[in-house]
């Protein structure tokens, strides 16, 4: 159906909606043009045309389109890390914490392909962008890695020798290729379903 067909629907709608929601709703529409056009092709009016919202209303929530694409990463950062330390409530066995994280890491990306390519592609084309997918939420998320690994290491079933912030980035790294892989295939497989075999193997290289 044409977007013209449905963007005045959808304008008398959000003219009700919370703050919230149109919040939602422009970072929605940010997530899927990024993903089909690219960061550095889409505009901004192109982001409202996609929510069905005039293009100044975008303003209204985010500086730029810099700002939007900064605000996917740190809101997706925030909800995988409240779903980790949520999950992870009450799990003493720091292999299973390593499990869960990564099962966590796969599945939210592998139920949104689009926002796993805004991940995985659209945030790496750029040092700006770098610099802050390596800030503090990203150090948080390693730092769950790297404390189970640590706990494994101290409990001596990790090898000692290994440095904890070296293997949970190559922990991460291999989850990363991953995901990367899933977008790239023409395949279609359940992404989440990758986990365990890459922990699994992780962890062999991290007892022998």
């Amino acid at each position: 159906m044409p977007m013209s067909a449905v963007a005045p629907q959808t304008r008398r709608h959000s003219k009700t909606q919370p703050t919230a929601d149109k919040r939602e709703l422009i970072l929605r529409a940010a997530i899927t043009l990024f993903a089909r056009c690219g960061f550095f092709h889409a505009q901004v009016a192109d982001v409202a045309r996609e929510a069905g919202i005039a293009a100044g209303t975008v303003y209204l929530y985010f500086k730029s389109k810099d700002d939007l694409l900064v605000s996917i990463f740190e809101r997706s950062m925030r909800e995988w890390m409240e779903a980790g330390r949520h999950a992870l409530t009450d799990v003493a066995d720091p292999i299973e914490r390593l499990r869960i994280l990564a099962q966590l890491h796969l599945a939210r990306l592998g139920e949104d392909r689009d926002l796993a390519v805004v991940f995985q592609v659209e945030l790496r084309q750029s040092i700006k962008f770098m610099e802050r997918f390596s800030s503090s939420l990203f150090q948080d998320y390693l730092r769950a890695m790297r404390t189970a690994i640590v706990d494994a290491q101290q409990a001596g079933r990790f090898r000692a020798e290994v440095s904890a912030t070296f293997a949970a980035k190559a922990l991460f790294g291999a989850l990363d290729e991953m995901a990367t892989n899933w977008i790239l295939s023409r395949k279609r497989y359940a992404l989440a379903g990758q986990a365990d075999d890459v922990v699994d193997l992780f962890v062999r290289g991290m007892t022998q």
